[in-house]
């Protein structure tokens, strides 16, 4: 379990396929989460149970999903994952989806990625960490940035959101800048 004022990172449980087949049949939090893209969601309750039970057997030195759960009540409001983990690069990819609606914008899954951060950057000695958004997603934009990841790319009009297209945004982030944005 690794704890932050507002959330702690844990184990995912068997349990927690309810609120994960919740999220990812929310069509507020797919389109936030992934622009609407229907790998995302809508899911059936047995592919949410096949995915549920993948993650549960995952090798954590590839990946893992945490839940991420209310300090205080314990309740699950999202997930956090790392996944592509390379020991010998360094480097993994990692996302964090808030799924409940009435705990987005207060900087809740800002801590959930700052702690895993801090695990992956601390207890895993990564390099490098990497993560993506939509270009339209400005909220997850200004809280990548403002954790200290830099914008490294965009993958032009490769997002569809209904007949719109938006950019992909790759962000990086190194080891000492992690350690520097940690002194501010």
């Amino acid at each position: 379990m690794i704890d932050g004022q507002l959330v702690r990172l844990r184990a995912l449980r068997a349990e927690d396929v309810d609120a994960q087949l919740r999220w990812r049949n929310d069509p507020e939090v797919v389109h936030w989460a992934t622009g609407g893209h229907p790998g995302f969601g809508p899911v059936t309750r047995e592919a949410m149970e096949r995915f549920h039970e993948a993650r549960l057997r995952e090798d954590p030195r590839d990946g893992a999903t945490f839940t991420v759960e209310e300090r205080d009540g314990g309740r699950p409001i999202g997930m956090a994952d790392y996944r592509d983990l390379d020991p010998f690069a360094g480097r993994a990819t990692v996302g964090v989806t808030i799924g409940e609606p009435d705990r987005w914008g207060g900087g809740y899954g800002s801590e959930a990625l700052r702690l895993l951060l801090g695990h992956l950057f601390g207890t895993c000695r990564l390099r490098r960490v990497e993560l993506d958004t939509w270009s339209g997603n400005e909220r997850a934009v200004r809280a990548f940035r403002r954790l200290g990841f830099v914008e490294e790319g965009r993958r032009r009009a490769a997002v569809r959101v209904g007949d719109t297209w938006y950019d992909g945004v790759q962000f990086g982030m190194l080891a000492e800048e992690w350690a520097a944005a940690r002194t501010r």
